[in-house]
C-alpha cells in the first residue's frame, strides 16, 4: 500500500464546493472510504429533538467528511495548495512540496 500524502494534523486547502478556498486542519483520515475530515469544513447541520439527555434540543453542527480529492496540502510557504511527492533525505522518507520544495514532514 502506498503511502498516504494527507495526514492527520496537516494544513489542507479546498479545491472545490461550497467551501472552495477555504484552509483547516486535517481531524481525521479515512482511507478505504477516500474521505478526510477537515475542522471548520463541510460543517454538517443536524437537527435534535428534546430527549432526556438533551432537553434543550437544537442544531448540532459537526464537520462532515469529504473527497480526499478535494483538498491538497496547503504549501508550508506561501498557503497556496501545492502537490506532494515523496523524497529521501538524511536518510529518511519525507514528503516534500511540488511547488516549493519544502518539507512538510517536521
Amino acid at each position: 500500500m502506498a503511502a498516504s500524502k494527507i495526514k492527520k494534523g496537516d494544513q489542507v486547502v479546498v479545491l472545490s464546493g461550497k467551501d472552495k478556498g477555504r484552509t483547516g486542519t486535517v481531524s481525521k483520515v479515512m482511507p478505504k472510504d477516500g474521505k478526510v475530515v477537515v475542522d471548520g469544513v463541510n460543517v454538517a447541520a443536524r437537527h435534535r429533538k428534546p430527549t432526556q439527555v438533551n432537553p434543550q434540543g437544537g442544531i448540532d453542527r459537526a464537520p462532515a467528511p469529504m473527497a480526499i480529492a478535494k483538498v491538497a496540502i496547503a504549501d508550508p510557504k506561501d498557503g497556496k495548495p501545492t502537490r506532494v511527492r515523496f523524497e529521501e533525505r538524511d536518510g529518511k522518507k519525507v514528503r516534500v512540496a511540488v511547488k516549493s520544495g519544502e518539507t512538510i514532514d517536521g
